[in-house]
């Protein structure tokens, strides 16, 4: 049965639209929902020539991934259905005026950030490219998704001076949206994604705190092909057998903290799919073992249909790391992901250390059971905060 509270491109109309750039200020700021006493769920939506029947009623920010960066520092809607998507997306406002959409920028393998920051001209015609992008398509904001300042990525540029430069880039952003928001009488916000470890040290934490009404905190993929073993990659603690210098969620929430961030701008990020390695060794049910290969990534759909308690797998709970993997003894293969007790656990975290609220990756590859996980534990008064590691 189609969800009553999704709607599909088709019913879009250019009247709605201008209707709602009228409405623009009427809707919800941050402050509005940290007022609220709620905590946030924020989705990543793809971009698809068909997205999606989405409940709007379970989301309170969609980040829509994701807009490019072109050779002339100009903020791009790649591909043929972007706008499209965005127009669908805004319209979801119909059944949950709370709702905002953001347009995010970059993504893993995305270019020309480092140049777009190097100069004030650049930094410029970055923030104001996309600042029109937000009026054309009447959103509610930016998000900016750099990996990584100062580190080298997959055919992209990178300086030591993108640090400070990515510091520069976010003011002048901040400054073009403030007055975007003069002209139409609202907020606009900003908001950045943003990894721990070595990543953080390419963010001067300090600067950019105050320009951001957020920040998305990328913890998953701690394990991976760029690892020597395998291990939880999107895990609450370290496991009891990860190195010492393992990462975790609650590794990356504290050195945000310890930098200044106030917990309530900080949003742990949640994965919906796993990674799945192969030849791994068979000690510790594949945990924490060398591999020969880091096969796919894998969505939660998928796991349901082909690996949970399926084909060899049987699943396995790390009660020291609140994490959840699956392992074939048979096939040697191990399978790293989240679920809603992972989940669960997550929420419990947030709440203790009085976060934001729950980012997630991405919605398609969801069937509904894991963004249903997230709301109802972040809604849920009996659920026990999490105080430490068990």
């Amino acid at each position: 049965m189609r969800n009553p509270f999704s709607i599909d491109r088709g019913r879009l109309r250019g009247a709605w639209l201008a209707w709602l750039l009228m409405l623009t200020p009427l809707l919800a700021s941050a402050d509005d929902t940290a007022a609220s006493g709620r905590y946030q769920v924020i989705g990543y939506v793809v971009d698809d020539a068909q997205l999606p029947d989405i409940d709007a009623r379970k989301l309170d920010v969609i980040n829509f991934a994701f807009a490019k960066v072109d050779a002339g520092h100009a903020v791009f809607l790649p591909g043929d259905t972007a706008s499209a998507s965005l127009a669908t997306l805004v319209a979801l406002k119909q059944a949950n005026p709370q709702l905002r959409i953001v347009l995010s920028v970059g993504g893993w393998g995305a270019g020309n950030f480092s140049e777009a920051a190097a100069t004030a001209e650049a930094r410029q015609r970055f923030a104001d490219s996309a600042a029109d992008l937000i009026a054309a398509h009447a959103l509610d904001g930016l998000d900016i998704d750099w990996e990584y300042p100062t580190l080298p990525g997959p055919g992209i540029s990178h300086s030591p001076a993108d640090r400070d430069n990515f510091s520069r880039l976010l003011q002048q952003i901040r400054q073009r949206l403030d007055a975007l928001g003069r002209q139409y009488g609202r907020h606009y916000l900003l908001t950045i994604a943003a990894a721990d470890g070595e990543a953080a040290q390419g963010l001067d934490i300090a600067t950019i705190t105050p320009l951001l009404d957020w920040i998305n905190l990328m913890t998953y993929d701690f394990y991976g092909s760029l690892t020597a073993t395998t291990g939880h990659h999107a895990s609450l603690w370290p496991s009891a057998t990860a190195p010492a210098d393992g990462r975790s969620t609650a590794a990356a929430v504290e050195q945000y903290l310890a930098a200044g961030v106030p917990p309530d701008k900080l949003n742990v990020g949640a994965a919906f799919y796993g990674r799945l390695f192969t030849g791994v060794n068979d000690a510790n049910n594949g945990l924490d073992q060398p591999y020969r290969t880091h096969a796919a990534f894998v969505s939660w759909r998928d796991i349901q249909s082909q690996y949970l308690d399926r084909n060899g797998f049987t699943r396995h709970w790390d009660a020291r790391a609140q994490a959840v993997y699956l392992w074939n003894p048979q096939q040697r293969s191990f399978l790293t992901y989240e679920d809603p007790a992972a989940l669960a656990a997550k929420t419990n975290f947030v709440k203790a250390r009085g976060l934001g609220g729950v980012m997630f990756w991405q919605y398609q590859q969801d069937d509904g059971a894991l963004l249903d996980a997230l709301r109802a534990a972040l809604s849920d008064p009996s659920s026990p905060p999490s105080r430490g590691q068990p």
